[in-house]
């Protein structure tokens, strides 16, 4: 337990364990359970009235955007309701009628708050006033919006220079409220605008742009109905992304064969029972996965290689495997990626990825004649050492088979905040465009800074060494969210002000700065007017489209404030009346935003009145297989390293992952369903043959170790529980096991942290 020499705060909150339960892993996801679930989180938070009504109009067209995932609407969403049981547990954690006020804090420390789980922490309610935690107090306190806006633009003005200033984006934020953030850090002077992005899907992002020119995927919804094949691969749709298994659903159908790739079996990719059909209630569902590969951790490389390889075996026989008028007009590398493919043997590949062979050649043969494939994925293959390799391996198959820029082809990397992407297209990232940069000061009269800013692991590491002061967060869970936990905890510790723009309680404003601001914002499903007119957001979704989102339930205190109207204030506070950029009028006029937007940021063309509706696709590269922007115009091949995982004997390669009742860091409840696994978090998941060599048994209490550099990690308190996994390998959740992450260890080029593949002793706790 880590402290502060001025508060006496708990870094990782409780060891302790609650109870726990064991069943049999479920062999289907959704159905009667899942409504059954979903409606009692809902009535249990907000009432049977609110709850109906939100529920109702939760990705509806004239309605909001669902606060959980990223997976697109159908273009004719369902009357019976347009959400899955995660959206249903998304919503109700935000518009809870439980409220967290001045009250709540004078009654609660953030010394005692802090030893609370992160599940009663996010219990606690909503956030309603603006609340300010003094130096050398330990209780937050009610503090003016106008006192804290001067608050901040105080401490800013103190900096050396802008760069020891540290503004995050969480995932969940609009387009307006994004832009207008990037624009006011741009204004500040630095670009240190690390995101979620860079814990997630940078990997994809630096991948997909490398090979392919764009960062995003290409395919549409309505591709799914005409794929012939899906790989899932490093992804858990039927908890992370639910409603993905009714498009996966319309595929199988429609005669698609869909093959997953992962060290666990999933119960969503196993069978699906829709709940607003009639075989999803009373029937058996329909049977999802074909061929499931239960690949080793991280060996995603490998197994993609062995299936290369024998696709081009069967292509050198009959010339007619691989799309050879694709790859002549469109691709680069094709020659070096066969020669590349050829110093690796079939059998040296297979075992290090630990698939059957007959399995593989099973897929072989399903490959080698279909040509409209998607592949679709996740953290699985993002969040490694060679994360950027996973996804340009990928790229190598479509590339191979043509399967780019048709009906029911390409790449669909799997967003998990509504508006990450969104974020990022808007202006939200570290790296300078010069671009960007030339369109904000022929628009807005200021001149943005050229010099490279921080990225999440960099950000950390400057806060930690006092070389940024200042942290403010729009949106999200900073710490839960980050690696190497009581690194990050220290780093945020020493900052002389931190800020959090929230709408629930989190660890991270217990773990703060010498000063501590928290700034309640309305949630999206909130109704938010000015002078008694609505106001809707814009949001893009995991495919490129975006679209309107109106909240319409009623605000949890007439004392929040909108995301854009509170950066607005900073700034107005900040710059006085001293800068070009008229802040306060341009934060409280959503329209006026869009308007900017259309003159900054491509493609955003008459927003106003295209984002209505069904909205509309930003424009796509990788759609007209337009490639002119890389090396030869073409579309890049990419000759990838095996990666390196060299065990010891009594080490293994840790996973974090997340239950079914979690979304990112927010925890719903203490039930991982689908795995069987009940009224406990502190699990680690291991193969039985693993437990016996190490005489463990089920629910022996252990501890897990990371050594890098030199420097020992603990997770402490774990119960080992007997699951499907290949041997060598386990798995755990997160935020629990971040701690054992470290900061300094990430995806080549993305600097992605290396969450899904920790080289972990065990130690076993004898009581």
């Amino acid at each position: 337990m880590s402290t502060t020499k001025k508060r006496n705060i708990s870094v990782l909150g409780p060891e302790t364990f609650t109870g726990i339960k064991l069943q049999e892993p479920a062999e289907y996801a959704a159905g009667l359970p899942a409504v059954k679930v979903a409606l009692t989180h809902a009535f249990k938070e907000m009432g049977v009235v609110k709850s109906v009504s939100g529920l109702f109009q939760m990705n509806q067209k004239d309605g909001f955007d669902c606060p959980g995932c990223a997976w697109p609407d159908p273009e004719k969403p369902s009357k019976l309701g347009e959400y899955c049981e995660n959206g249903a547990k998304a919503l109700a954690e935000e518009a809870t009628n439980k409220k967290v006020d001045k009250d709540f804090f004078a009654k609660y420390s953030v010394e005692e708050l802090s030893n609370w789980s992160d599940y009663q922490i996010g219990k606690s309610g909503r956030l309603i006033e603006p609340m300010v935690l003094k130096p050398d107090s330990i209780h937050y306190e009610p503090i003016s919006w106008e006192k804290a806006y001067e608050l901040v633009a105080k401490k800013l003005k103190e900096l050396n220079t802008p760069d020891e200033g540290i503004f995050y984006t969480s995932g969940r934020s609009s387009n307006e409220a994004a832009f207008l953030y990037g624009l006011f850090v741009r204004a500040f002077g630095t670009n240190n605008m690390p995101d979620c992005s860079n814990m997630c899907h940078e990997s994809s992002g630096v991948a997909l742009g490398e090979t392919l020119g764009i960062g995003k995927g290409s395919v549409k919804l309505e591709d799914f109905d005409q794929a012939e094949v899906v790989m899932v691969i490093g992804q858990n749709p039927g908890t992370n992304h639910p409603r993905m298994l009714s498009a996966l659903q319309k595929c199988k159908e429609n005669g698609g064969k869909i093959i997953s790739v992962n060290p666990l079996e999933e119960a969503g990719l196993i069978r699906f029972k829709n709940p607003q059909e009639v075989k999803g209630v009373f029937a058996s569902g329909t049977s999802l996965t074909d061929i499931h590969l239960q690949v080793k951790i991280n060996q995603d490389v490998s197994l993609l290689k062995v299936i290369q390889k024998k696709l081009a075996t069967l292509d050198q026989e009959n010339k007619d495997v691989f799309d050879h008028q694709f790859i002549a007009a469109y691709t680069s590398g094709y020659d070096e990626l066969l020669k590349d493919l050829e110093q690796y043997s079939e059998k040296e590949l297979i075992e290090l990825c630990g698939v059957e062979e007959s399995l593989i050649d099973e897929v072989v043969q399903l490959l080698a004649r279909r040509s409209k494939i998607i592949i679709c994925w996740a953290m699985g293959l993002t969040q490694h050492k060679n994360g950027v390799n996973n996804i340009k391996e990928c790229v190598n198959l479509l590339l191979l088979k043509g399967s780019l820029g048709k009906p029911g082809a390409g790449t669909c990397p799997v967003r998990g905040h509504s508006n990450v992407q969104g974020d990022r297209t808007v202006g939200i990232m570290h790296h300078v465009s010069p671009a960007l940069n030339e369109s904000i000061e022929k628009t807005f009269g200021f001149t943005a800074p050229d010099k490279e800013g921080l990225d999440t692991v960099h950000a950390i590491e400057a806060m930690n060494k006092g070389n940024a002061k200042v942290f403010i967060a729009l949106g999200g869970n900073f710490l839960s969210a980050a690696s190497d936990t009581e690194f990050t905890a220290e780093a945020l510790q020493n900052c002389e002000l931190t800020v959090n723009i929230s709408t629930k309680l989190n660890r991270t404003h217990l773990v703060a700065g010498k000063t501590s601001l928290i700034l309640p914002t309305l949630g999206r499903s909130e109704l938010d007017q000015k002078d008694g007119k609505p106001r809707y957001f814009t949001v893009e979704n995991s495919m490129g489209k975006v679209h309107q989102s109106k909240g319409m339930l009623q605000p949890a205190s007439d004392n929040l404030v909108s995301e854009p109207e509170i950066i607005g204030g900073i700034a107005n506070a900040y710059f006085s009346e001293g800068h070009p950029v008229q802040w306060k009028q341009l934060s409280e006029d959503y329209e006026l935003i869009r308007k900017k937007i259309e003159e900054v940021i491509k493609g955003f063309d008459n927003l106003n009145v295209r984002s209505k509706g069904s909205g509309f696709y930003l424009p796509n590269n990788v759609r007209n297989l337009d490639f002119s922007k890389l090396p030869e115009g073409k579309a890049q091949f990419s000759c990838c390293d095996l990666p390196e995982h060299t065990l010891k004997e009594d080490e293994f390669l840790l996973m974090t992952i997340r239950s079914h009742d979690q979304f990112n860091t927010t925890i719903y409840g203490l039930d991982d369903r689908y795995r069987g696994i009940y009224n406990e978090r502190r699990i680690v998941l291991m193969n039985i043959q693993d437990m016996n060599k190490r005489e463990l048994k089920k629910f022996d209490v252990i501890n897990m170790v990371s050594l890098y550099d030199g420097k020992e990690r603990k997770a402490s308190n774990f119960l080992v529980v007997p699951y499907n996994i290949p041997q060598g390998n386990i798995a755990a959740y997160f935020p629990e096991t971040n701690v054992l992450v470290p900061y300094n260890h990430y995806a080549d080029k993305s600097n992605t942290p290396i969450s899904k593949s920790i080289v972990v002793s065990l130690e076993v706790v004898l009581f």
